[in-house]
């Protein structure tokens, strides 16, 4: 594990690299997750290097002091850009809050992209207010509701639940609901034309939490945008069909550097 210290904290990432001569790829998780979401897309790192970063207050990074909404959005791209930059990534791949803040660092932020992975996430991120009521009342009921049927996951075995959930108790209460909060606010629709690197827009077709037309919306408002559609997934396609997530990551990475 690294770290990177920025803006008086520090950020924590990991790093796979076996030989890979495509663009590095830094990934960013989502609401109450970690940089251990990304675990099986360090298969792909023969192909390209592969990089994921704990955001602040998740993982083994130092948290920050910013309300939930562009203040909390903010200091996560600072997250991003900090780890981007002192590894060489060029392509981000974020998983729904994670994907947010990638179109952020890619609209707000001057870093040097050649392209954006857009994993279950959307221009528009409304958070359903009974999960808003549980995140601020009744976190064991929160955690309840994001691993029904089709939220996080489709039919991955009961472990992933398990795993999941520790990590989101892990990741505590106030910084989760902060996540979720600021995914609550987030709202580029009227942006997306100031993306302008190469886009995939990638989504589980069984992902209840950021569906499917979430993506056809970013693919055609974004001027050079794909997107791809993971079978037998819900909104973790990464973990739940992780070779079929990392052929189409591994596809884009390609049409965007031959090399990849």
């Amino acid at each position: 594990m690294e770290r990177v210290t920025h803006h008086g904290r520090d950020t924590a990432y990991r790093i796979s690299d076996r030989g890979g001569d495509g663009p590095t790829v830094c990934f960013v998780h989502g609401s109450g997750g970690s940089k251990d979401i990304w675990k099986a897309q360090a298969r792909v790192s023969d192909r390209f290097p592969v990089v994921a970063l704990d955001l602040s207050g998740h993982g083994d990074s130092d948290d920050v002091d910013a309300p939930a909404g562009r203040d909390a959005l903010a200091e996560y791209a600072n997250d991003v850009v900090a780890v981007a930059e002192a590894t060489g990534a060029t392509v981000l791949c974020g998983n729904s809050l994670g994907g947010a803040v990638a179109l952020w660092v890619a609209m707000e932020r001057d870093l040097s992209l050649d392209g954006i992975v857009l994993a279950g996430t959307g221009a528009k991120l409304t958070v359903a207010e009974p999960l808003r009521t549980a995140l601020a009342t009744d976190f064991d009921r929160a955690i309840e509701l994001l691993h029904e049927p089709d939220r996080l996951f489709h039919d991955a075995p009961p472990e992933y639940a398990e795993l999941s959930r520790a990590g989101m108790r892990a990741c505590g209460r106030a910084v989760t609901e902060r996540d979720f909060r600021t995914c609550h606010a987030f709202d580029v629709r009227d942006r997306l034309d100031e993306v302008a690197v190469p886009s995939l827009a990638v989504v589980g077709e069984h992902d209840a939490l950021t569906p499917v037309d979430y993506h056809d919306y970013l693919a055609e408002r974004i001027e050079d945008c794909e997107r791809a559609t993971i079978e037998g997934a819900a909104h973790l396609a990464m973990l739940e069909r992780p070779e079929a997530f990392n052929a189409a990551l591994t596809a884009f990475c390609s049409r965007i550097d031959p090399a990849a």
